[in-house]
This record gives structure tokens, sequence and C-alpha cells, in this order.
């Protein structure tokens, strides 16, 4: 289970020539951490690498995505709602549970058929409302590998 949050970063990129006048951008990535303090130094130890001079961590909120679909091929990432629906015992009657799945993929054609795909062996039924493309630059889920400790076992 991934607690994923959404870090934007903000810096001046320089231009392609030293005549260029820097322009400030901001960047979203989503960083899989414990907390708000891991995931900023997560962002922070990932971007070091990529980003020549000074850059800060401008926001951190909570990105509620229930799923998400990372190992397809694509360069962008979608936000697919998606219904669940099950049935009320009792009463007989549909009950629909909303949930967001991020998924990557190159249009947002692709991502629903990803979602599709890689839904069709789950024991429930679904219905997709809502395919957005998000500003999502890069995902970094939580691995093994990563040097930042976590401070409770998982």
């Amino acid at each position: 289970m991934h607690n994923w949050f959404e870090c934007k970063i903000s810096y001046d990129k320089r231009g392609k020539t030293m005549e260029d006048v820097p322009q400030k951008v901001v960047e979203s990535y989503l960083v899989d951490a414990l907390s708000f303090t891991e995931a900023e130094a997560r962002i922070i130890e990932m971007q070091q690498p990529y980003i020549s001079g000074n850059f800060t961590v401008s926001d951190i909120r909570r990105a509620r995505y229930q799923d998400s679909l990372l190992d397809s091929p694509g360069d962008r990432f979608y936000k697919v709602k998606i219904n669940l629906i099950t049935l009320d015992e009792k009463t007989g009657d549909e009950k629909k549970t909303p949930n967001m799945v991020l998924v990557r993929a190159s249009t947002i054609h692709d991502a629903i058929r990803f979602l599709d795909e890689g839904y069709k062996s789950v024991q429930f039924d679904y219905v997709i409302v809502a395919a957005t493309e998000t500003a999502l630059i890069d995902v970094y889920p939580y691995t093994a590998e990563d040097k930042t400790v976590r401070n409770i076992s998982e």
C-alpha cells in the first residue's frame, strides 16, 4: 500500500544560452512516503542530481490514490476516477464507492485501456467516471533500495 504525497519544487531554469534570462519553474512529483518530513527528504534526494543551483520544496500535500498502474509504457500520468460497484446483500441495492487510480500512459485512451487490462482479473465491477492528465513529471514509489530510512517498519 502506497502513501502518496504530491511534492512541488520550484527553481530557476536556465536558458540554452548564457544571455537567456532564467525562468521560475514549478514542477510536481509524486512520492511514496510515511510522512510529510520523509516526502520532503525523498524529493530533495531524488531531484538534487538533476537540478543545478538552488531549489525549494514549495508545497507538499497528500494525494489520495487507492491504486496505481505504473508499469505500463508512457511519459504522462493520468488520474482515473472509478466507481467500484458492490451489491448490498440485505437490500439488493447497488453501492458505488469512488476510487482514484494513477495510470502511466502516453494518451488518455491508453490510460483507460491499461486500467481495463489491469483490472480484468479483479473480483468486482467498476465504472470509469473520469480520466484526466496530471501535471506530474515523475513518480517515486518506495523501494527497498531507497537510501531514505523509514522510522517504522513496514
